[in-house]
């Protein structure tokens, strides 16, 4: 293997004082949630609010005078960017990051703010590198891969290494995926420490690269997804044959998962989690009963979250969880109807969020209309009650589904 665990031992040493030795906590509110015993490693509390500051700071540390001199250029959709871009003005060395089109706005602000040169380029992180390496031979830029780099994986694999210092016991990782850095570095630090420790990774559904480089399949890779983080074509060189050999299985989570877990951290842990940052806690809401009763350490690897993705994933799970529903209604169109309608509304204890007249169906006479309204419930059993109070009060509610488009049953 290109990295072992003395690389990670001394990648550690490397990091002392630099990069937070974060938090690792039990979350019985996760563990209520999934079956599982679960702590979390919450890596979203470093400087750039991820894993990445670790792999960063370990491989630009080992650069010599005239390679900090001319400079880095590393490319990214946003974590690696940012620890890159924050390292490298901590030391001194010029650093430019060629992002995609498609990174959120809060992650080139962000690198941006840490004096970087952002250059914005491809859709995904494959093509951006296309960029880097250009770069590299016109300007003499020294790389700085965001997974594919034996000092990347050891910085990284440092997380498992105090996982393992604080609960030595611990049955199962379970990491998230992109390239394998994260994942390959891990997996070599606690086969190290323990070697009946279970490596499980998870992928987004959509970009299931590593699942197809070690199973033969071939899945069909891209779309947008939540998890950006790890939307990854091509996995690392590197890191696949440490993949390989070490980790058990791989898990795919869907975008319903990927949403539920970054609302569950928020809600459950008071605690910010991007979409591939919640990817591991998808997993074993994926598949509770392989983790069932098992104590699971999960890498919480990154917050950086666009607030407006945020508040989408917040309402949605409210409609999932039928805390907050839509109807349409069919009324008459004449005064006091609609008083009559929010007075029902208040009796039952329902809090309307939004009422929207609809006159011009032709399902409904001249003289009559529909209303949508969309209320704050309960839960389930609340809406029921809501539903058939107005249909006994003659108004023909439909329940309207989540995510239907304005005018759409």
């Amino acid at each position: 293997m290109t990295i072992s665990l003395e690389t990670i031992l001394a990648a550690r040493r490397v990091l002392v004082g630099a990069v937070l030795r974060t938090p690792l906590l039990p979350a019985p509110k996760l563990s209520a949630l999934t079956g599982a015993d679960v702590y979390v490693k919450y890596e979203n509390l470093q400087v750039t609010n991820s894993f990445k500051d670790r792999g960063a700071l370990v491989r630009l540390s080992a650069l010599g005078e005239d390679e900090r001199r001319r400079g880095v250029v590393a490319m990214s959709a946003g974590n690696h960017a940012q620890a890159v871009a924050y390292h490298a003005a901590r030391l001194g060395i010029p650093a430019t990051i060629v992002m995609p089109v498609t990174t959120p706005l809060v992650k080139v602000q962000s690198t941006r703010s840490y004096g970087a040169d952002v250059v914005l380029d491809g859709e995904t992180v494959a093509e951006s590198q296309a960029r880097a390496e250009v770069l590299v031979e016109e300007k003499g830029f020294v790389l700085v891969h965001p997974y594919d780099d034996p000092l990347i994986m050891a910085g990284q694999g440092t997380i498992a290494v105090e996982m393992l210092e604080e609960i030595p016991d611990l049955d199962v990782l379970v990491i998230p995926i992109g390239g394998g850095g994260l994942i390959a570095g891990n997996a070599v630090a606690a086969k190290g420490l323990r070697e009946a420790i279970e490596i499980v990774g998870v992928e987004a559904t959509l970009y299931p690269a590593m699942r197809n480089a070690i199973s033969g399949e071939s899945r069909p890779i891209g779309g947008p997804t939540l998890a950006e983080g790890i939307a990854v074509k091509n996995v690392g060189r590197l890191t696949l044959p440490i993949v390989r050999e070490l980790v058990s299985d791989i898990v795919l989570v869907d975008e319903t998962h990927l949403e539920r877990a970054v609302n569950a951290y928020l809600t459950l842990q008071k605690t910010m989690a991007e979409g591939a940052g919640a990817a591991g806690l998808a997993a074993l809401l994926a598949e509770p009963e392989r983790f069932r009763g098992r104590k699971v350490g999960l890498v919480l690897c990154g917050g950086n979250i666009d607030p407006r993705i945020l508040s989408s994933i917040m309402v949605r799970e409210l409609e999932r969880d039928v805390r907050m529903v839509a109807f349409r209604l069919t009324i008459p169109d004449r005064p006091g109807v609609l008083g009559q309608i929010a007075t029902l509304l208040g009796t039952l204890g329902a809090n309307i969020l939004e009422v929207e007249h609809r006159r011009l169906f032709l399902d409904v006479p001249a003289k009559g209309a529909k209303l949508d309204v969309t209320v704050e419930t309960r839960d389930r059993t609340h809406s029921d009650a809501i539903l058939t109070a107005m249909a006994e009060a003659g108004y023909q509610p439909v329940r309207l589904a989540a995510g239907s488009p304005v005018g759409a049953p």
